[in-house]
């Protein structure tokens, strides 16, 4: 099972979601997490890294919902391990 941990600004831009954009958030996420080991990932998510920014990823969860991260060092050997940077609409891309 994949490793996460989530920056001081990801849980503040998740206290600011609406219930039903949590949802769809946690939804998205099974399928991302289907796919995170081999890369293979669902192409509803347009998992994509972010140009301009090394090592920073971007995955849709909604048609304004985005959410940033980057792959960490893995904590179990053979898991990835995900930083959830940001969570929110398109303006999360000001700062991922």
């Amino acid at each position: 099972m994949p490793t996460h941990y989530e920056l001081a600004r990801f849980l503040r831009d998740w206290k600011s979601l609406r219930a039903e954009q949590k949802a769809a958030f946690l939804e998205a996420l099974r399928l991302f997490v289907a796919g995170l080991n081999d890369q293979h990932f669902d192409p509803r998510l347009r998992v994509k890294r972010i140009q301009g920014h090394t090592g920073v990823w971007e995955m849709s969860w909604a048609p304004d919902g985005r959410a940033t991260f980057e792959y960490g060092e893995q904590m179990i050997a053979g898991e990835a391990h995900v930083i959830w940077r940001r969570i929110g609409t398109h303006d999360v891309f000001r700062a991922p």
